[in-house]
C-alpha cells in the first residue's frame, strides 16, 4: 500500500502539470522501421534511466498515451537552444564538436557543447560546429527489453548534415 502510494506521488510529480512546463518528445520525422516512431531517449528504462549512459533513439512512448520521463524535454527551452530533461535535471550535450560525436547528458550550463539549433529545415545542429547535426544510425535497429511489439533502439551521433539522408536527420517537437 505504501509503495503504491509513493509510486503514485512520484508519477504525479513527474507529470506536466506538476513540473509547470510544456513537456514534449523530440521525434524523428521518418518512422523508419518502427511505426510508433523514434524519439531522443535516455539509455535505460523510464524513471530508472541511466543519465551517465547518454542518449539514443528509441521507440517513442507517446503511443502509450503519455510521454516517458526519459523522453520528456522542456519544449519551451528548445527554441533557446537548450534540450533540457527536467525529470533528471540534465541537458543534452555533444561529447565533442567532431563528426561521430556521441550525445551525452550533463548538468545544464552555458557550455558550447550544450547549444543546439532546431532549424527551419528540421535539423538539430550543434551551434559551435553547425556543419554537424543530430543523426539516427542508418544500420539495423536493436531490440529493447519491453513493449508490445518490442521497442526498438538506434544510436545517435553528430554527423555531417550535407551528406546525411533526410530521413535520419529531420526532427520535430511532438507531444
Amino acid at each position: 500500500m505504501t509503495r503504491t502510494l509513493l509510486t503514485a506521488i512520484f508519477l504525479t510529480l513527474l507529470s506536466q502539470t506538476a513540473w509547470g512546463v510544456n513537456l514534449a518528445e523530440i521525434q524523428l520525422m521518418n518512422k523508419l522501421d518502427d511505426q510508433r516512431g523514434y524519439c531522443i531517449d535516455i539509455r535505460g528504462h523510464k524513471e530508472r534511466a541511466k543519465v551517465q549512459r547518454g542518449l539514443q533513439a528509441h521507440t517513442c512512448y507517446s503511443y502509450q498515451e503519455q510521454i516517458g520521463v526519459d523522453q520528456a524535454f522542456d519544449a519551451s527551452l528548445v527554441a533557446t537552444g537548450r534540450f533540457y530533461l527536467p525529470a533528471f535535471d540534465v541537458c543534452m550535450a555533444a561529447e565533442n564538436s567532431s563528426q561521430g560525436s556521441r550525445l551525452i547528458l550533463t548538468r545544464c550550463a552555458e557550455q558550447n557543447l550544450q547549444k543546439f539549433d532546431l532549424n527551419s529545415a528540421n535539423e538539430i545542429r550543434l551551434v559551435v560546429n553547425n556543419k554537424l547535426c543530430l543523426v539516427v544510425n542508418d544500420g539495423k535497429s536493436k531490440e529493447g527489453g519491453g513493449g508490445t511489439p518490442i521497442h526498438l533502439m538506434r544510436s545517435l551521433t553528430l554527423e555531417n548534415c550535407a551528406t546525411t539522408k533526410g530521413k535520419y536527420k529531420h526532427w520535430r517537437i511532438g507531444n
